[in-house]
């Protein structure tokens, strides 16, 4: 009998968000998906010191910056990543740079070159962007010059449509940050049908599909299989290694939500830049939980920053001892 993630397989592509490289090869997911808290995570683990420590002795030797010694790692990580999917790996650029168009476009541009002296070819990347007015205007010049875009800390259908009108390869909305947020308000624990997480990713689905936009929908940030099995069809779902484990283990039916619908015959308007910074603005959830995630992924990268620094002087230390 197939397990319910064979199952979503079969309508779903399955990410796996995470940078643990033997979850990977024991779920075999089609793409990866990182960010800083994972990248973060990933070399503070044991199968990755050497990896960190042959950083360092190389910094040690050229004299390379601190930051440039976080892209390489973030971008070894990525690399390993790759190695083991067939699809794509997603790399998020610093946080601190979500609101500098020119400054993401250039950050953007160090990861692919980077990526290609790992042997990594660009399509093989997608470059993750905060769905910031600025995160979006820099993923549309990148994608006009064959970069492909993750826009991530999704939270509203005022970014999907300004995504869209970019034409940005692929958008992650938020599920479980969304549901936070509003179990946190009301107090209360949501069934999957009633789940905001879930009709948000809906909503947003079934928007891009009844006007024809090609972006890529992929779910993520999930709090449990209720909410993975409530969006089954979606384009594609980025699940951690412990809720794909529970998929695995499950052998219950899946039925498919999320499918074809019919198109409308009229394009969309496309969403300015006053009525974008308004809806967000206005809606209480998206305006805080972005913030929210930007700060939380600047913490994790000052925490690599600080973590190579370290090793740096510890390095230097031992160097200078007798």
């Amino acid at each position: 009998m197939l397990s319910t993630l064979e199952h979503l397989r079969s309508m779903s592509i399955v990410v796996a968000d995470t940078g643990d490289l033997r979850a990977v090869q024991q779920a075999r997911p089609q793409d990866c998906t990182t960010n800083p808290s994972i990248v973060l995570k990933a070399l503070q683990s044991p199968s990755m010191l050497s990896l960190v420590d042959s950083a360092i002795a190389r910094a040690k030797t050229d004299g390379t910056s601190i930051e440039a010694i976080a892209d390489d790692l973030t971008v070894r990580v990525g690399a390993e990543l790759a190695s083991l999917v067939p699809g794509v790996v997603s790399t998020e650029v610093d946080a601190r740079l979500s609101f500098d168009t020119p400054a993401m476009v250039r950050k953007a541009k160090t990861l692919i070159a980077c990526y290609a002296a790992q042997g990594v070819a660009p399509e093989r990347i997608l470059i993750k962007l905060a769905a910031t007015w600025e995160g979006i205007r820099a993923a549309a010049q990148l994608e006009a010059e064959g970069i492909r875009c993750n826009l991530t800390l999704l939270f509203s259908l005022a970014q999907a449509k300004a995504c869209a009108d970019a034409g940005v390869f692929l958008i992650s909305p938020f599920v479980g940050r969304i549901t936070d947020w509003h179990a946190a308000k009301e107090g209360k624990v949501f069934a999957p049908e009633e789940d905001p997480g879930v009709l948000s990713v809906r909503q947003i689905y079934r928007y891009y599909k009844s006007h024809g936009i090609n972006t890529v929908v992929m779910g993520a940030s999930f709090r449990n299989t209720g909410q993975i099995r409530a969006l089954a069809g979606c384009d594609r779902l980025t699940i951690s290694p412990e809720l794909l484990s529970e998929l695995a283990a499950d052998q219950s039916s899946l039925p498919r939500v999320l499918g074809p619908c019919p198109v409308e015959a009229d394009a969309p308007e496309p969403i300015c830049e006053a009525q974008f910074r308004w809806q967000i603005n206005a809606d209480a959830m998206a305006s805080e939980k972005l913030a929210e995630g930007i700060r939380s992924f600047d913490l994790d990268h000052r925490k690599l920053l600080e973590l190579i620094g370290e090793k740096l002087s510890g390095q230097a230390r031992s160097e200078a001892r007798p």
